[in-house]
């Protein structure tokens, strides 16, 4: 093991080929949280890896399934990897070692290598750009945004924020966690030296059904923290891209509004400076 501080919390939905291939390759304790599988992937997992603690759920609450894993881990630290995603050698160890020495520290995301040749994630790229900058004593530049799969966070500061929001299920869930630990004063920075590989499959996914719950929780969440000027730029946009997607989250709209909260000004601006 590289860090017996990091508990790897996966989430997973009958993919039990996948975690086949991946669960041999974490180097920290496991939680696996399975969200209601139909392909025996818990038993199956149990039976291989008895290391590991499976979870499992009596209903799928996608990406929210991971807050169950976070508040079952003992760690200070807690990272995430999907079913075909894990953290390379050594990168646990020196995240740990990044938020004992950084108490502001509440999320590190990391550099992502995409299938077996590696190739950069898009996003990985402009997080490196620092188009926030670096604050002064943080271990990397700031973001406000991030992929799931690819970070580690303090477990303090995320059961603080609330974790991943159950209402936005899947797609584009990670911008409210964000926002919401840079409000509460934690830094979210990238480390450029943290690797994670992911094997995303090639197809089998709805990608219509994506893109849809995607629209419908870009606007949910500005409903939820942005100004009535962006919330009103976002539901345009997004009635152009899929009108249905707005009619899904006009229908949630009692929920957001009474759950609504805006931004410290500082969090607001950096937003702006990113383009929403």
């Amino acid at each position: 093991m590289n860090s017996d501080r990091v508990t790897v919390v996966v989430a997973t939905r009958d993919r039990r080929e996948r975690l086949f291939e991946t669960m041999p390759e974490h180097r920290a304790p496991v939680i696996l949280v399975d969200n209601a599988s139909t392909d025996g992937s818990p038993e199956a997992i149990s039976a291989a890896f008895p290391s590991v603690e499976v979870v499992r759920l009596a209903e799928n609450r996608g990406a929210a399934a991971r807050n169950e894993g976070v508040r079952r881990a003992g760690t200070p630290y807690v990272a995430f990897a999907d079913d075909d995603s894990y953290w390379a050698e050594g990168s646990l160890a020196r995240a740990a070692a990044l938020f004992d020495a950084h108490p502001r520290l509440g999320l590190l995301t990391a550099r992502v290598l995409i299938g077996p040749d590696g190739r950069p994630d898009p996003i990985s790229v402009a997080q490196a750009a620092a188009p926030l900058g670096v604050p002064p004593g943080a271990p990397g530049p700031s973001v406000l945004g991030f992929l799931a799969c690819a970070v580690v966070v303090r477990h303090e500061a995320f059961l603080q924020a609330g974790g991943f929001e159950p209402r936005l299920f899947v797609y584009g869930e990670e911008a409210l966690l964000a926002m919401d630990m840079t409000a509460a004063g934690w830094w979210l920075c990238y480390a450029d030296d943290l690797v994670v590989r992911h094997f995303p499959l090639p197809a089998g996914r709805d990608d219509g059904a994506r893109h849809r719950i995607e629209s419908r929780n870009r606007l949910l969440t500005a409903l939820l923290r942005r100004p009535p000027s962006v919330v009103a730029r976002t539901a345009v946009a997004t009635f152009r891209e899929s009108p249905t997607a707005v009619w899904d989250a006009a229908r949630a709209l009692p929920w957001a509004l009474h759950h609504r909260r805006t931004l410290p000004g500082p969090v607001e601006a950096a937003l702006g400076r990113l383009g929403g």
